[in-house]
């Protein structure tokens, strides 16, 4: 265990924007960003970092373990839109900020592959030299076609050169994955896990394609026809998910294998916001994926 005890993980938002938004690349965002920039549980970018620490801690505090010594500290993750789409000197003001909390043991950053400069790189490199530091990357499929219906704004190849010249300077690497994107079928999803796997990444986050209302694709999905786009079933998502999750080897690290977007924008799949049921059927699906031979 790195760090001694239990982590938890405080979303920031460090009051960035993204080239799919600025009108560099586009204006809208990927089709199924939600307007907080998938950063909706983090507090306001208004505030300072260290304000922002104190209310999500405050949020959490009855999730804490009662023993002290099974608590470890924080994670700052700066989470909403691009996190190091900003000048150097910026990003290490806030950066800095959020590890100068005593509670927090390290930092995570959200970005996108075509956003990290070779001084960024440099700057996240020596920030991992005083706490740990652990970038995101949100690549969610290696299908072109895909890429090019959620606006993605960057070839398969970009994402390849960001894992290399992070994992040269020795910052471990987390890929955010979506399954059950519109035409994707099993085995599509299944190669972009191979893909993300035979990078060498540290770690995974598999994403089940939420609908949020306010977003692109809640504009397609209620136009598609069932033939053209129909959300996962509970089911066909455990499937896949044990399928998936029998790719991945034990040394990589599955941060995700659901997740759940705010219940008061949240249109499909309405069973996603109950994770205690998704756990369960997960579990069953495992259960009934495991040889008799294996269980006895």
């Amino acid at each position: 265990m790195r760090f001694g005890g239990k982590v938890y993980r405080i979303s920031l938002n460090g009051g960035m924007t993204c080239p799919n938004r600025d009108g560099t690349l586009g204006l809208s965002g990927c089709i199924f960003c939600s307007r907080g920039g998938s950063g909706d549980f983090a507090p306001s970018a208004t505030l300072p970092i260290a304000e922002q620490l104190t209310i999500a801690k405050k949020k959490i505090a009855g999730k804490l373990p009662k023993r002290k010594d099974s608590f470890a500290g924080y994670l700052a993750y700066f989470q909403a839109f691009t996190n190091t789409y900003a000048p150097v000197s910026y990003l290490r003001r806030i950066f800095n900020e959020a590890l100068s909390d005593p509670e927090v043991v390290g930092l995570s950053v959200a970005t996108r592959p075509d956003c990290l400069a070779p001084e960024c790189i440099l700057l996240l490199a020596e920030l991992n030299k005083r706490k740990p530091v652990y970038v995101e990357l949100g690549l969610q499929t290696i299908h072109e076609k895909t890429a090019d219906f959620i606006r993605r704004g960057y070839p398969l190849s970009v994402y390849d050169d960001a894992v290399l010249r992070l994992q040269a300077a020795g910052i471990p690497v987390i890929t955010h994955v979506i399954l059950g994107l519109p035409s994707e079928s099993p085995e599509d999803m299944t190669a972009t896990v191979k893909h993300v796997v035979n990078a060498g990444v540290h770690g995974i986050k598999l994403q089940l394609l939420h609908i949020l209302a306010d977003t692109d694709l809640a504009d397609y999905y209620v136009n598609a026809s069932p033939s053209e786009f129909a959300c996962m079933t509970l089911d066909s998502y455990t499937e896949i998910l044990c399928s998936v999750l029998a790719l991945i080897p034990d040394e990589t690290v599955v941060y995700r294998i659901t997740g759940d977007g705010p219940k008061r924008t949240l249109i499909a799949p309405l069973w996603s916001a109950d994770k205690k049921a998704v756990l369960n059927a997960l579990n069953r699906q495992i259960e009934r994926s495991i040889p008799c031979s294996q269980k006895c």
